[in-house]
């Protein structure tokens, strides 16, 4: 469902006021009743011409170094001054077929999951050995930004 210029408008005030995709994302959902990826949001800021304020992370994850077999980001800064992220993000040096990237997630409480991007711009996470286990909403965050990084470093998107 394509976007109406008022709501075009109202995405991008969203942005100049620093809201991050995630929380785009989410907005478009509860205001306006639409449904969009991750990468989805991320092409349509492009296509507005609008440049999100996670600079940091972004430059937090440009700066990290590469290890041999995987990429590791951990814990840059937030836009916040004095908030660090509690979520480290590794990225797989080859990922399973039907997935563009994959890795692990190791989040503030110790629980390490899977996520996968697939081709169609859909992140997801992978259950471990706890099945029920549902990471906090302050680190779900943490990783939306973290992956925002890494996706930007890798090519994908703004």
């Amino acid at each position: 469902m394509p976007l109406t210029d008022s709501q075009k408008e109202t995405v991008s005030d969203w942005i100049t006021q620093g809201k991050s995709l995630a929380e785009v994302q989410r907005l478009l959902r509860k205001e306006f009743s639409v449904s969009m990826t991750y990468m989805d949001v991320r092409f349509l800021v492009d296509d507005l011409n609008i440049a999100p304020s996670e600079t940091q992370a972004d430059e937090a994850a440009e700066t990290a170094e590469a290890g041999e077999t995987d990429e590791k980001v951990e814990e840059p800064e937030l836009v916040e001054e004095g908030v660090s992220h509690s979520v480290s993000v590794e990225v797989d040096a080859i990922s399973p077929p039907g997935a563009l990237m994959s890795g692990n997630a190791t989040f503030s409480d110790g629980a390490t999951l899977g996520w996968q991007l697939m081709s169609n711009g859909q992140l997801g996470l992978i259950p471990g050995d706890t099945p029920d286990y549902r990471p906090s909403p302050e680190d779900m965050q943490d990783f939306r930004v973290q992956m925002d990084g890494i996706l930007h470093k890798k090519g994908f998107g703004v």
